[in-house]
């Protein structure tokens, strides 16, 4: 996809919770900004929050890092929630529902949200998902076939070469929101 790169700023997200199922625990985030060979990483942390708190947290972290506006934009994360909320706009449906779901129950992280759609309209979007912590032992076999998956989430526009780039981006993003936890709970 180098092709329709040029001018697109590249976000690897993900986030992290170590004990994420009690009320006391830490989590974590990590981002990676990318743009014509220029790369930055930026973790954070905090105590008492939720993975899903933190994979939307990165998001916006990494765009409020941004400077200038309208620019296309492409976030790769590992997070169904978070994509599948931005390609489905099911925030939409969220606010004409005056912040209940299809339940009728209230929006979990409708603050986080909130903040997220805030910076919409200024970009192009797309979002990818992928699937996480693709290791590099992983053999190449299982590789092909998260690649296919890959495909299949995302369409046929990246090469499996690429795909392994957005892996290890990915995976780097994961080791960032792990630094963000460390750091949260020290």
């Amino acid at each position: 996809m180098k092709n329709k790169e040029k001018g697109v700023i590249k976000i690897f997200t993900d986030g992290a919770c170590s004990g994420n199922q009690f009320d006391k625990n830490t989590g974590g985030w990590g981002v990676i900004l990318e743009y014509e060979g220029k790369q930055k990483e930026l973790f954070g942390g905090t105590i008492n929050t939720t993975n899903n708190r933190m994979e939307i947290t990165a998001l916006i972290e990494g765009l409020s890092a941004l400077t200038k506006k309208r620019f296309d934009i492409w976030v790769f994360s590992d997070s169904s929630y978070l994509i599948n909320c931005l390609r489905k706009r099911w925030y939409e449906k969220w606010q004409a529902n005056g912040w209940l779901n299809s339940n009728k129950k209230p929006v979990e992280n409708k603050d986080l949200w909130e903040k997220l759609i805030t910076y919409l309209p200024d970009y192009e979007f797309r979002y990818f998902l992928i699937k996480g912590h693709i290791q590099a032992g992983t053999g190449d076999e299982t590789k092909r076939k998260l690649y296919e998956r890959f495909v299949g989430h995302n369409g046929d526009g990246f090469s499996y070469e690429e795909f392994l780039v957005i892996a290890d981006k990915n995976n780097r993003a994961d080791e960032l929101a792990n630094l963000g936890i460390k750091e949260a709970g020290s």
